[in-house]
């Protein structure tokens, strides 16, 4: 069972987001929240597994919401709800550490993927291109500047720097002559070793450490 705490501040909103889930038994509505504040509150207390949270909401937003929900450690995956696949805002909450972002207009099957993935939910191509569209608010750091970096082998800063560049497990394994199960051994491990949640995380993670540079 997949558990989901909604935020938006619109009521028609939850409701139409609640009756949704309400048909999968695997997916379950644990909580809702009307802001940020109470989103931070209650991601605490139920410990959801994913909260679905809209960006744009009166007092404090879903991008602070979702770095709060973050830095407390706790086990919850943040979506974010957006209206574009190139939005400032998708930009911001995956910065702040949401694992992805989901359209405002997908289909409720999009939606309900989204929420059941155990992994980042937007495509490396599709990270690499949002990132790309905002580069100018990069940190823009040199390799040597992050000691996070020193712990990986060889092997590793490589595959690090081709999911940068948007390779799927199955491109990278094609291209390095390596097996699938391998490559994803070489992912389980750099994201252990820098300290990232998921694979979005690691994606901007090389490009805060200077690994990868816009396109």
């Amino acid at each position: 069972m997949t558990t989901v705490l909604i935020v938006d501040d619109q009521a028609l909103q939850r409701l139409g987001f609640s009756m949704l889930l309400e048909q999968y038994p695997d997916l379950s509505t644990v909580g809702e929240a009307t802001h940020g504040g109470e989103a931070v509150r209650l991601a605490a207390e139920l410990r959801p597994d994913v909260v679905l949270m809209d960006v744009r909401m009166p007092g404090m937003d879903g991008i602070e919401a979702t770095r709060r929900i973050v830095q407390s450690g706790g086990r919850s995956r943040v979506l974010v709800l957006t209206t574009f696949d190139l939005d400032e805002y998708a930009y911001a909450a995956l910065r702040a550490g949401a694992s992805g972002f989901l359209l405002k207009d997908a289909l409720p099957e999009e939606l309900v993927a989204g929420i059941r993935a155990g992994d980042a939910v937007i495509s490396p191509g599709l990270t690499r291109k949002l990132i790309d569209a905002f580069a100018d608010r990069m940190p823009g750091r040199t390799p040597e500047q992050d000691r996070r970096l020193d712990a990986l082998t060889e092997r590793e800063r490589e595959v690090l720097t081709v999911m940068a560049a948007g390779w799927s497990n199955t491109e990278i394994a094609e291209r390095l002559s390596l097996a699938e199960s391998t490559v994803k051994s070489h992912v389980s491990r750099v994201l252990a070793k820098i300290g990232a949640r998921d694979r979005v995380q690691a994606v901007i993670f090389a490009y805060d450490a200077g690994l990868v540079r816009p396109a």
